[in-house]
């Protein structure tokens, strides 16, 4: 093994110096950082310790809007049971209860799994040779070969890995936003713009700068308490990661949806917002028709593998059953079921 120094930073100041030497890595629960190290796939020469920053990274509280401030280093199981994410966005306390174990959901941060990499196995096992993620230019070995889990919606003949997060998911549909810091201040970046799509650099996940640190994740005030589901659907519900998930969110004027929002999960490179479903069920009474009208636009530009057609149909039902179950249409779904 390679020698890998290790620094504490005390502050957000002395992290963004730290993170400044080459191969220097920011580490927090390290539940990804440290399996990827094990494997061989990441080889920092530095880790940069955030756990001990302070600032407010680690609280959750009211913005003066009535949005909410969730720090970078909120453990997932903090957020997740926090009351005032409990009462005013239930979506993400599903949405964080849904992944991982209990076990990594009290390690995991907020900021990490904003940050989490693809669980393709051509990723992940570097006796592959073919991964653009991972060595650009070697080529997609997912594209001919085994590609069940693999992405149906903006991939790129360069790759077709999908994102892992279920948190994001949630984020997505609930338009929060990224509070980052780096050498040139502070920024923020709209959660739909902060993952990428593939295209030709599937080996860049993020829009964060070289040296960026993520300080915060901040929504908007609570509009979607009272209808809100997410729905996940996997190989088996013990700890497995998504075939398709949905986050849905409405506001509803008796039977008529006013407001909705909708993101998907394990179809693509990065949460997918589903706007085009969205805006089939706004103004419109809900209704079996309608449903899956919306449901089959949205999955209209699909371009599945050879192995994961079935996520087409998947990712329709799923659309159509956590939209009723948010709007009360359903009984309770238990997350990872099948449909």
């Amino acid at each position: 093994m390679e020698a890998i120094s290790y620094e504490r930073a005390t502050d957000v100041a002395t992290a963004l110096r730290a993170i400044r030497e080459p191969g220097a890595v920011f580490i927090g629960g390290g539940t990804n950082l440290v399996d990827l190290m094990k494997g061989g796939v990441e080889k920092p020469l530095k880790l940069v310790d955030i756990t001990h920053l302070g600032a407010g990274l680690d609280a959750i509280g009211t913005l003066p809007d009535g949005g909410l401030r969730i720090g970078a280093l909120v453990r997932n199981s903090d957020a997740a049971n926090h009351a005032l994410v409990r009462e005013g966005y239930p979506l993400l306390t599903q949405a964080l209860l849904a992944g991982a174990s209990a076990q990594l959901r009290n390690m995991a941060t907020v900021g990490g799994n904003l940050m989490q990499r693809t669980r393709c196995p051509y990723f992940y096992d570097t006796a592959f040779p073919s991964c653009n993620k991972r060595l650009p230019g070697s080529g997609c070995g997912a594209i001919d070969g085994h590609n069940r889990g693999h992405a149906i919606l903006g991939a790129s003949p360069q790759c077709i890995a999908v994102n892992p997060s279920d948190m994001s998911v949630a984020l997505a549909a609930l338009d929060a936003t990224v509070h980052v810091a780096g050498q040139d201040g502070e920024r923020i970046i709209p959660i739909s713009e902060f993952h990428r799509l593939p295209e030709d650099r599937p080996d860049i996940d993020t829009t964060l700068r070289p040296g960026e640190l993520i300080t915060a994740v901040q929504l908007p005030p609570p509009a979607f308490a009272e209808h809100a589901h997410y729905l996940k659907v996997r190989d088996r519900a013990s700890y497995a990661f998504a075939l398709v998930s949905v986050a849905a969110a409405l506001q509803l004027d008796g039977t008529t949806v006013s407001n909705a929002r909708i993101a998907l999960g394990g179809v693509a490179h990065k949460p997918w917002r589903a706007t085009i479903a969205e805006q089939r069920l706004i103004g419109r009474p809900l209704s079996d028709d309608v449903l899956r009208e919306a449901a089959a636009a949205e999955l209209r530009a699909a371009h599945p593998q050879r192995e994961n057609r079935f996520k087409v149909t998947l990712a329709e039902r799923a659309i159509q059953r956590a939209v009723d179950v948010a709007a009360g249409r359903g009984g309770a779904h238990p997350t990872g079921a099948t449909i």
